[in-house]
């Protein structure tokens, strides 16, 4: 299997292309800054310097050829500003479901975030800065994005809470959890199982620390 990740240096994507590599996939890590390739090819993965910022659909396709699925795990990070968070968590989301689909790539997992539900129509919880805010607009906006296409399977990710304690390889997988944290390493594993079973095929499933393994939890989405 040939994956394509995008926002490749962070934390979960970094994870997630060693489980994988380790199960023997082959990794394209989408990179904004080229001294970051050494730390992809450490990891096992074959760096590729994009731009999700300013590149087209159709140039960002021609790195996708061949991929089996892609992954979306890029993000403004903190610090940045509202508008940066709508063109990397939404905009770079929808730039790489384009180029997926004129690529003919046939999986896309993305990452979200808890919460993104509860901006929907223009719904603001108490407490909740402009920031944060406007990454929860912009993750849904991603989410909704993805969910009207019709030409690959995709499977949303909601992570709670993200902690880098070991990974414990038991969590809670559902639509709905309730709140709660989870380690970065037991969000790679389970990114990694659902393109392994190409189950969660158009699910949007919420993810926190639990009581079931990770196949155990996988094979539940299905029932």
């Amino acid at each position: 299997m040939k994956t394509v990740i995008a926002g490749a240096h962070g934390k979960i994507a970094r994870e997630l292309t060693r489980h994988l590599v380790h199960q023997g996939h082959e990794v394209v890590g989408l990179i904004r800054n080229p001294e970051h390739n050494k730390d992809i090819e450490s990891d096992g993965g074959t760096p590729e310097v994009v731009d999700l910022e300013s590149s087209s659909a159709d140039e960002l396709a021609k790195v996708l050829t061949g991929a089996d699925a892609v992954v979306f795990a890029a993000g403004a990070g903190p610090g940045s500003s509202a508008e940066r968070k709508d063109t990397v968590d939404r905009g770079a989301s929808v730039l790489l479901a384009d180029a997926a689909e004129i690529a003919g790539v046939k999986r896309f997992v993305q990452i979200s975030s808890m919460g993104a539900d509860s901006v929907r129509d223009g719904q603001r919880p108490d407490g909740l800065d402009d920031i944060f805010y406007a990454y929860l607009q912009a993750k849904l906006a991603a989410e909704e994005d993805l969910v009207a296409r019709s030409s690959f399977s995709w499977t949303i990710v909601r992570p709670g809470g993200l902690t880098d304690d070991p990974a414990t390889g038991r969590v809670r997988l559902t639509s709905k959890t309730g709140q709660g944290s989870v380690p970065r390493k037991d969000v790679a594993a389970v990114i990694a199982a659902l393109l392994e079973t190409k189950l969660g095929d158009r699910q949007v499933l919420e993810l926190i620390s639990g009581e079931e393994a990770i196949p155990d939890a996988l094979a539940s989405i299905n029932r």
